[in-house]
This record gives C-alpha cells, structure tokens and sequence, in this order.
C-alpha cells in the first residue's frame, strides 16, 4: 500500500516476522480499537526459523496484521541471524519514522540478558537500530528524504531475565483476536513438527505481565527514560 502521505501514531519494529505480534500484538489491536493508526515494520525475513520460508512468513506477516488493525508500512531483508546496527539500516530505518512520523516507537529491548535464555542477537539489534534511527530521523541536517520528526517515547518490549517492565498494558478485552494474530504465524506457532505449545507459553506469559499488573492478561514494557504525568491520578486509572 501507499503510505507516502499517512501519518501513524505508533509504529512497532520487530526483527522477525512473528516479533511485533508476540510482545505487542495486544496494544496494536487495543489501538486499533480506539481509532488510532499503528504500523508495523519487519527487519528480516525470519528465513531462518525452524517452520517455513521468507515466503511462507511474509503471507503471514500480511494475514496478521489484518486481524491486529495496523499496516505492514515497511519489511526489510536485513538478514535473519545477521542483524546489525549500521547507518545504511539506521539510514532506512529513519526514512520510513520520517514518512510515518509517529508518536510513540515499539521495540525489542537493546541490550544482552545474562541468564540461562538470553535475549536473541537479532532482537537486541532491532532495538539498537530503532533507537539510532529515531536520532537521525530528528536531524536537520541528515540527508534524508522528508522533513525531520523526533519521536516522542521509544518503548521496548522482550525484556530479559532480570528486567523488570514498569508498565503494563492491559490486553485482556484483546486476549482472544491477539491469539487469532498469533496463530496468523502458522508456520511458527502452529507447526506440529515443533514439540512446544508456543501459544500456550505465550498465553502463560501474558497472564504473567497481567498478574504483575492486576489485570487478566497484559504485555510488559520498559520506558528507559521517565515519563512525564500532568495529573499523577491517571497512574491510579484503572485500579
């Protein structure tokens, strides 16, 4: 589709084509559901997942971002198991937040766990590239098409072990269309050569967040710098 000229209030970036689905996919429909616009941008092609192939995941990727309401305004082929922060990545990566201009990022955490499952290479990538990309995005001087944009908050999401999120999104209302999203990834989720029930362990994870947030089912994140209140009683919204 054309989104030369659409403006989008949240963009989320994943590494693979499954990513945005997995640690966002409820705030995506929750957006949706509020009339906002949201897009996605996938960094690879997730060719080197155990189920499919680059074709097989892109089909996919449309298929569920319809059931989640946002746009696929962006896929890149950065390499699945070879993504790296670069300026060509940042470079292309800030062209599409100029064309977009949201307000508000999703993406991967940017920095290595240190436990027993450590973060993937790739996600820790897309996180750093995300983050450079906003930065060039805002300069002035930066040669890049479109007029310069400074994303108001990069939030990150696939915390590792050990990260706490300091907040919470409720996706309860969205539990049953996230799992339609997520199973959207047949290849990856639904895959019968694959010994793990990943929505089971998906669902497992979202009650998690929920329990941490008082909530049925929820989605964790991290807000790296503070976020500004102007009423501290909308932090007790929902309570």
């Amino acid at each position: 589709m054309d989104t030369d000229s659409q403006v989008y209030d949240l963009l989320s970036i994943g590494a693979h084509p499954d990513d945005v689905e997995v640690g966002t996919g409820g705030v995506l429909i929750d957006q949706a559901k509020r009339g906002r616009k949201a897009g996605v941008v996938i960094l690879t092609q997730g060719e080197m997942g155990t189920g499919g192939n680059a074709e097989i995941r892109a089909a996919e990727i449309e298929r569920a971002a319809e059931i989640l309401g946002s746009d696929v305004v962006a896929t890149f082929d950065w390499g699945d198991t070879k993504l790296a922060d670069c300026y060509e990545h940042r470079f292309e990566l800030a062209a599409v937040i100029r064309r977009c201009r949201p307000r508000i990022i999703l993406a991967p955490y940017p920095h290595i766990g240190h436990a027993r499952r450590q973060s993937h290479p790739d996600h820790v990538a897309a996180g750093v590239i995300a983050i450079n990309a906003a930065h060039l995005a805002s300069l002035k001087k930066a040669d890049l098409p479109g007029e310069p944009h400074l994303v108001t908050r990069i939030f990150h999401y696939f915390l590792p072990p050990g990260v706490t999120p300091n907040f919470i999104v409720d996706i309860t209302p969205h539990f049953d269309r996230w799992i339609e999203a997520l199973s959207a990834h047949e290849s990856q989720f639904l895959n019968p050569n694959k010994s793990r029930d990943y929505i089971e362990h998906l669902t497992a994870m979202a009650r998690t967040f929920g329990m941490q947030g008082r909530c049925q089912y929820g989605q964790g994140f991290l807000a790296v710098e503070p976020v500004l209140v102007g009423d501290i009683l909308t932090l007790a919204e929902g309570e």
